[in-house]
């Protein structure tokens, strides 16, 4: 997925630098991407896949931490444990909660 935004972000970035309308369908582009960001479905369902993400994290922690017990590095507790806390009505990088 991460891999389809950066092309997508690549074909939108060399047609803006391209194409003959310039700055004026920069903004308009820019304009358009924004009202979509800002669209309340739109960050709904990224805060529900965010906490949805959350959730399998802790879980996959948990299974393989039982498994592999303290073979699992610090560094990786650590990352889980703010991922959870973070998840627990904090403000996301979106601006909302998980109400």
């Amino acid at each position: 997925m991460r891999y389809k935004v950066t092309f997508l972000a690549g074909v939108a970035l060399g047609y803006v630098l391209g194409t003959a309308a310039g700055r004026e369908r920069y903004e308009q582009m820019k304009k358009s991407a924004r009202g979509f960001v800002q669209n309340p479905a739109v960050r709904n369902a990224a805060e529900t896949a965010g906490h949805t993400g959350r959730q399998y994290a802790g879980k996959a922690f948990a299974a393989v931490s039982a498994k592999v017990g303290d073979a699992v590095p610090a560094s990786v507790a650590q990352h889980v444990r703010s991922l959870r806390e973070r998840g627990q009505g904090a403000e996301d990088d979106w601006g909302t909660s998980n109400t």
